[in-house]
C-alpha cells in the first residue's frame, strides 16, 4: 500500500534538509511525498484590528513570490529525486499552516508529516521553531517527524522511547514508529522515569501492549529514578548519543515540560536527535 508523506517547507535549508531525510528515510518505501508551502498575509486574519486588511496586489505579490519559490525547489529537488518508487507532488496554497495541513491531510491520506525543527529564521537561541511545535502539538491526525538542519538518517543508532506506561497507543503511527527501527535495525530504549516496582496495573498493562508493538525489535527497558522527565529524557539521549526520540505526546504534555526549557539548548540535544511525536489514541 503506497504511504503519503506530507512534508511543510517554507523554502528554507532547514526544510530541504528535512526533505532529503524524509527521501531517505523511506527509500524502500512506495510513497508519494507532498511538499506544501503555506503563505499567509497578517491582516488577512478576520477580526484582526491591529493589522488593516491587505491590498490585492499584497495576496499577488505573496503568490507570485510562493510560486517562484516552489519552482526553484522542485529543480533542486529534481537533482536529487531519482528513486522509481518515489512520486512528489508539490503545492502552495494561501492560509494558515496548521488549518491547511489539517485539509492535505484528510484529503490526502497522509499519514506521516516530516519537517524541519527550525525555519527562515534559524534562531540557534530556540531549539524548536515555533512552527515546528505548533504542528507537533496541534495536529492530532498524524505522526509527525522533526528533523534538526544537520541530522541525515545514517546517524540513528538507537531510538529513545520515554514513556510513563499511561498512554493509549495509535495502532497506525505505532506501526510507522517500527518500521521507522527496522530500516535501520535500530534498539529501542523504553525509558521511565521512576520505580519499576512502582508501576500500577494500568500502567503494567500498557507496558504489555508496547511490548506486543515491540516483539520483533531489539529493545531495552531504562529507568531512572530522583530526576525529573525532562532532565531525565534529555540527559540520558545526550549521555548515549540517541539517534532519534519517539514518543507518544498526551496533549500539551511533552513539549508543554521538556522542549520549550533551556535545557534543551544546553544540552544540545536539539542539534542533534530528530524527534517522532506520536499520539494518544484518545485525543
Amino acid at each position: 500500500m503506497q504511504k503519503h508523506i506530507l512534508i511543510p517547507t517554507d523554502y528554507s535549508k532547514n526544510a530541504f534538509n528535512a526533505i532529503v531525510y524524509a527521501f531517505e528515510l523511506l527509500a524502500n518505501e512506495v510513497c508519494t511525498f507532498h511538499i506544501f508551502h503555506s503563505y499567509f498575509l497578517t491582516g488577512a486574519a478576520k477580526g484582526n484590528l491591529l493589522f488593516p486588511e491587505p491590498e490585492p496586489h499584497e495576496y499577488d505579490t505573496a503568490a507570485r513570490w510562493s510560486g517562484d519559490s516552489m519552482e526553484r525547489l522542485k529543480i533542486k529537488v529534481g537533482l536529487l529525486a531519482d528513486n522509481p518508487k518515489h512520486t512528489i507532488h508539490f503545492d502552495h496554497e494561501f492560509g494558515t499552516l496548521i488549518e491547511l495541513l489539517e485539509e492535505k491531510i484528510k484529503r490526502e491520506g497522509i499519514e506521516l508529516i516530516v519537517m524541519g525543527t527550525r525555519g527562515v529564521t534559524d534562531d540557534g537561541e530556540v531549539a524548536y521553531g515555533r512552527n515546528a511545535v505548533n504542528v507537533m502539538e496541534s495536529i492530532r491526525e498524524c505522526a509527525v517527524l522533526a528533523v534538526p538542519a544537520n541530522v541525515s538518517y545514517k546517524t540513528i543508532t538507537e531510538i529513545v522511547f520515554p514513556t510513563n506506561f499511561k498512554s493509549h497507543f495509535n495502532k497506525v503511527e505505532m506501526e510507522i514508529f517500527v518500521k521507522i527501527a527496522q530500516r535501520k535495525n535500530s534498539p529501542i530504549r523504553i525509558l521511565h522515569i521512576g520505580k519499576e516496582t512502582d508501576l500500577s496495573e494500568k500502567q503494567k498493562k500498557n507496558r504489555k501492549e508496547i511490548e506486543n508493538y515491540f516483539k520483533d525489535l531489539e529493545y531495552t527497558y531504562h529507568w531512572l529514578e530522583k530526576t525529573g522527565v525532562k532532565e531525565g529524557v534529555l540527559s540520558f539521549v545526550a549521555e548515549r548519543k540517541s539517534g532519534m526520540i519517539g514518543f507518544v505526546n498526551r496533549k500539551h504534555w511533552f513539549f508543554g515540560s521538556v522542549f520549550s526549557n533551556p535545557l534543551v539548548k544546553s544540552l544540545g540535544v536539539h542539534s542533534k536527535v530528530p524527534v517522532l511525536a506520536l499520539h494518544d489514541s484518545r485525543n
